[in-house]
């Protein structure tokens, strides 16, 4: 069986008539990675038995008559979700044979929900990256060209569904690890409201920001998953106790009457002009259904992403004290005293991606920097959050570039941290604001996949899953895999 083209609702749909049974789907599924992800590294633990049991199991209770919304459809997640028995890593040596003794608290709602771990894919170590490139386990690749990068940090989610070796996956967005490879890589990426989803069981960046979301091949799969995964957590005092709906119940609306706000400054001269004629090519799709635009103004824009890059460093920085080479993860060999192993165990335990924000977040909080850095960075973010809801006044939600550029070559990037960073240029402010994002494929440039981000006002993700299960009934950029060129 070639599971390569189903999504999440196909199989689905398939489990409920019959047509074959989780073990035979993750069966399929697993033979699949084997053969194919040699050349992608998308996956970095793999334990079949392990998801065989699960599928098994599903099988038995479909047959004992207890079904399960989501019985026996395997979902690969990100390696920052602990998973109960199964190694979780973050991609890091410090982390290289943690197995945790609980499961994160969306990975056990889905595990409720019927859905089987497919495995745990690749990443920037502990999410802090947007190529892929910082994991120990050496990089991902983008499977639309293979010297080319997935993006970051939830790369290997992106490659494993744009590559159909899993119909869907985790991902989690601090300041754009959902959406950036979602658009690199061609598939569905949502960032749902911080909040929204709890935060408990997955290894953390930065606090403030860090948020879980589906990774898919189609925004109807993104919806069907984000309805298990949503909702109030007594463990996570951060979580939103805002009512969860069915996503999936404003799909079908039309988008007559809908009014999408263009941000002047994000179709400025970092954009390229093969993204902005994509773009162009899909607003032209959504005007023919009944949408509107207007023109907007974010105007602190230009300060998000140094604000970003003080606020997150200084959370990675308090988050990451706990690897101390004493309590859990690695520890080096033969220390002299205290302070060498603290010392060595760190500095052999982190990459030099992780250090560097470690050491920038570390001196923005020290005494005589901290109202000049991290204070300044908060009133800057507060500004940009402002500047969205007022924008919401206007119009129903905003259309534009998830990213400045298609996926580029590995190490292009990587003796810039700058250039790096400037990648997430579009989807930092979104996350400084904490409101929900989707990223979806809107076209090819010199047959790569170029993105399209709606965001939308806080707890709006229906309203953002509406309007791109809207414009995917439209357009067939969503079904195209590696390799196909499309309408």
């Amino acid at each position: 069986m070639d599971v390569r083209k189903l999504t999440l609702k196909q199989a689905i749909d398939g489990l409920s008539a019959g047509t074959f049974s989780a073990e035979e789907l993750a069966r399929s599924w697993l033979t699949t990675i084997r053969e194919s992800d040699s050349a992608l590294n998308s996956f970095v633990t793999l334990d079949e038995e392990y998801t065989l049991a699960q599928a098994r199991e599903a099988d038995r209770k479909r047959t004992s008559g207890e079904v399960l919304p989501l019985a026996g459809v395997p979902v690969a997640y990100k390696d920052i979700f602990c998973t109960q028995g199964l190694k979780t890593t973050a991609c890091s040596k410090i982390l290289g044979n943690f197995v945790p003794p609980y499961e994160s608290t969306v990975t056990q709602k889905l595990k409720e929900a019927g859905a089987i771990c497919l495995g745990k894919t690749n990443m920037d170590e502990f999410a802090m990256g947007s190529s892929n490139e910082s994991s120990f386990f050496g990089p991902a690749r983008n499977p639309w060209d293979t010297d080319r990068v997935p993006g970051g940090s939830s790369g290997g989610s992106a490659a494993a569904v744009a590559a159909g070796l899993a119909p869907a996956a985790l991902g989690t967005d601090t300041g754009g690890s959902i959406r950036q490879p979602a658009a690199f890589c061609g598939i569905t990426g949502m960032k749902p409201t911080y909040g929204r989803v709890s935060r408990r069981g997955i290894i953390a960046f930065a606090s403030s920001l860090d948020q879980a979301g589906p990774m898919t091949r189609t925004a109807e799969d993104a919806a069907i998953l984000l309805n298990h995964m949503c909702g109030r957590d007594p463990w996570d005092s951060t979580s939103s106790s805002e009512a969860v709906p069915d996503f999936t119940a404003e799909l079908a609306n039309s988008l007559k009457g809908k009014v999408l706000g263009l941000p002047k400054e994000y179709f400025a001269g970092e954009l390229d002009s093969g993204i902005a004629d994509a773009l162009d090519a899909a607003r032209k799709v959504l005007e023919q259904m009944g949408v509107t635009f207007r023109e907007i103004s974010l105007p602190h824009t230009h300060l998000a992403v140094p604000a970003y890059y003080v606020i997150a460093p200084a959370e990675a920085s308090a988050n990451l004290a706990r690897y101390d080479g004493v309590r859990f993860g690695y520890r080096c060999e033969n220390p002299q005293n205290l302070d060498d192993l603290y010392t060595r165990s760190r500095a052999e335990g982190f990459g030099e991606e992780v250090k560097r924000r470690i050491l920038v977040g570390t001196y923005a909080l020290s005494a005589g920097y901290y109202d000049a850095y991290y204070r300044k960075a908060q009133q800057i973010r507060r500004l940009i959050r402002d500047d969205f809801l007022k924008a919401f006044e206007e119009v129903d939600a905003i259309f534009c570039p998830t990213t400045p550029d298609v996926a580029f070559r590995l190490g292009e990037k990587t003796d810039d941290p700058v250039k790096m960073y400037q990648e997430d240029l579009f989807t930092i402010p979104v996350s400084l604001a904490g409101l929900p994002a989707l990223s979806m494929p809107c076209g090819l440039v010199n047959g790569l996949p170029a993105g399209v981000q709606l965001v939308a006002p806080h707890f709006e993700e229906s309203r953002l899953l509406n309007i791109a299960h809207q414009f995917q009934t439209e357009t067939d950029w969503h079904t195209l895999q590696p390799g196909q060129k499309g309408a």
